[in-house]
């Protein structure tokens, strides 16, 4: 399961050193391994047998790294990309987990002098990203394991495989710096080639009876079709979905080892809801004649990789959420058969807000399937006594809130299931037999969801009281309200920007001399005015004008105080009338995918 070549084994401990004209990274474990050289001029890079010379002229600066994490080619510059700062947060079958509570951008950039003005000027607006990717959450990385797979997959692993770097081994759609990666790749510097992952990394231990079970929960995001909750919506032309997290739930003790997968992931096909300035922009379906040819390459290659698939569709079967789901129901009477099967479950017209224990009706119709299905099962001597042979698929609009409390729930069943074949629970026992156990995995189900919600949203999930205590609370629908308005605010006036810093860092978007810095058509008519704090200002200003006008005339009775307030009331009303009509120019747009609209 880990690099076992040891020339493979990537430098756990490295030292930075920051020269006017290079940086150094020195492996700082004392094994006298060579350093990696990188210019500060054109970025090239080599291995040397130690560090340099100090003088007065070259003095460093020197600080410790976790790892390296890639390097980014812009129009003129080079930017590479360090772990300055990460902790341990568990572990994973045995192996240290860390999460990158800090990232650094270093530039190599001094090529940048002698560019044209307008590169240069194209160069700030795009190294500016970088200062926003800097912020990405829920990074992890194992220096001796590889988190891109599952229990399963790494012990199906061959001999050869696992001999292998880490980066070698990876699933590339879970490798989050797979594209960053590709410069020290070409250059062939395995040991300082860290693999991260995006998603959540969360477990506890707790005593039953005499035994200590270790629980621990895993959140992989595909890079794929990677972003921000309303710029990143449905399906590609490829059948990569947004939002699509692996969630792998591992049990250990007494030497066993037993893991449950499921996945989220957006309706397979192509269907936006691009951000106007309403709290909740319409639904559009683009290019319905490919949704089952979309659909169909989505589940094939769910088939490839877990087998079996039950898609349990969790959106309203009315308005908006109704027509999407209609669309996907209609797309999977063409694809259903006995290994892709798909089950409607409105979430919200049989829990309502209030009575999530009604997903014991869920559970009754897909009990059939992950009885069949199973889970992967090692027992204390590592041999393999069970495999998982499908998945279930689980979808509402976002797939954040309705999905985590389902998931939850289903994790909850199968890891009753696991502990009742290891022989630890009876065969009425249940989690909630037990109030500690009980209550930590609640709370690890709670910080999962947010996890991954925070990454997709910007927000932690809604509903999530209910994964937590048990039981909605007065506080968590307040939580809930005030978390709705932030992602308004995220969506509207901040998403934008950070899904370009995403598409920048993972190759989605590839930058070009010959495109970036040709000349920009000029934005004609409203749209080279919209200013969305300016319309605002005027709005207020106008209504407050207004206000004081209409005062003033009914104090002293004078005409033209009434005509003023008429005036600034026409200006307040026009101007609101015209942000509401063109919302979607006066939102923060991406601007290297251009949306439609």
């Amino acid at each position: 399961m880990e690099a076992g070549d040891s020339r493979n084994k990537l430098h756990s401990r490295l030292r930075l050193w920051e020269f006017p004209d290079q940086y150094v990274i020195e492996p700082a474990n004392g094994s006298g391994s060579p350093c990696l050289d990188i210019s500060r001029v054109d970025a090239s890079m080599k291995l040397i047998d130690q560090v340099g010379e100090c003088d007065s002229l070259r003095v460093p600066k020197i600080h410790p790294i976790s790892g390296v994490v890639g390097m980014l080619k812009l129009l003129a510059g080079s930017y590479l990309v360090v772990v300055t700062e990460s902790e341990r947060v568990g572990s994973f079958l045995g192996h240290p987990i860390f999460k990158i509570t800090s990232l650094k951008v270093l530039p190599c950039d001094h090529s940048l002098k002698n560019s044209p003005e307008e590169q240069k000027k194209m160069e700030t607006e795009f190294s500016r990203l970088l200062s926003v990717a800097e912020k990405t959450t829920g990074l992890f990385f194992s220096y001796q394991v590889n988190l891109t797979l599952s229990s399963q997959r790494l012990n199906d692993l061959g001999a050869e495989s696992k001999s292998l770097p880490l980066w070698r081994q990876a699933e590339p759609r879970f490798l989050w710096n797979n594209y960053m990666l590709e410069v020290l790749i070409d250059n062939k510097l395995d040991q300082f080639l860290l693999p991260v992952i995006q998603g959540s990394f969360n477990s506890f231990e707790t005593a039953i009876g005499k035994d200590i079970v270790d629980i621990t929960l895993i959140a992989r995001r595909c890079t794929r079709r990677n972003g921000t909750r309303m710029w990143r919506r449905g399906a590609d032309a490829d059948g990569y979905v947004a939002n699509f997290v692996e969630t792998e739930q591992i049990v250990q003790m007494n030497g066993y080892t037993s893991s449950f997968v499921q996945v989220r992931g957006s309706m397979p096909f192509m269907w936006e809801q691009i951000v106007d300035l309403t709290y909740k922009p319409k639904f559009e379906i683009v290019q319905p004649e490919e949704a089952t040819r979309i659909a169909e390459r989505h589940f094939l290659d769910l088939r490839k990789k877990y087998g079996s698939v039950l898609a349990v569709d969790l959106v309203n079967k009315h308005g908006g959420e109704g027509r999407l789901s209609e669309k996907f129901a209609s797309v999977m009477q063409h694809i259903s058969g006995d290994e892709i099967r798909y089950l409607h479950f409105d979430f919200h017209q049989i829990c309502g807000h209030i009575h999530f224990e009604r997903l014991s009706i869920l559970y009754e119709q897909i009990e059939g399937f992950l009885e069949q299905n199973g889970y992967f099962l090692l027992n204390e001597k590592g041999d393999k006594m069970k495999e998982q042979l499908g998945v279930v698929r689980t979808n509402c609009i976002d797939c954040l809130d309705r999905t985590n409390v389902t998931q939850s729930m289903i994790g909850r069943k199968m890891l009753e299931l696991q502990l009742r074949r290891i022989g630890v629970f009876g065969a009425e026992e249940t989690i909630s037999s037990h109030p500690n156990f009980d209550e930590r995995y609640k709370i690890l189900w709670a910080n999962h969801g947010d996890d991954v919600s925070i990454q997709y949203s910007g927000t932690p999930a809604l509903k999530g009281d209910f994964v937590r205590y048990g039981h909605r609370t007065a506080q968590g629908v307040l939580k809930d309200g005030w978390s709705s308005l932030r992602r308004y605010y995220l969506n509207n006036f901040a998403d934008g920007t950070k899904q370009d810093a995403i598409d920048l860092l993972q190759g989605h978007y590839i930058v070009a001399v010959s495109r970036d810095t040709a000349p920009v058509p000029q934005k004609g008519g409203l749209e080279a005015v919209a200013n969305f704090p300016v319309a605002l200002a005027v709005v207020l200003l106008s209504f407050w004008f207004a206000t004081m006008s209409l005062k003033q005339a009914g104090s002293d009775y004078k005409h033209k105080h009434l005509f003023f307030s008429l005036l600034w009331t026409g200006i307040c009303v026009g101007v609101a009338a015209v942000v509401r009509a063109n919302g979607r120019i006066f939102c923060n747009r991406p601007r290297l995918h251009k949306p439609r609209g």
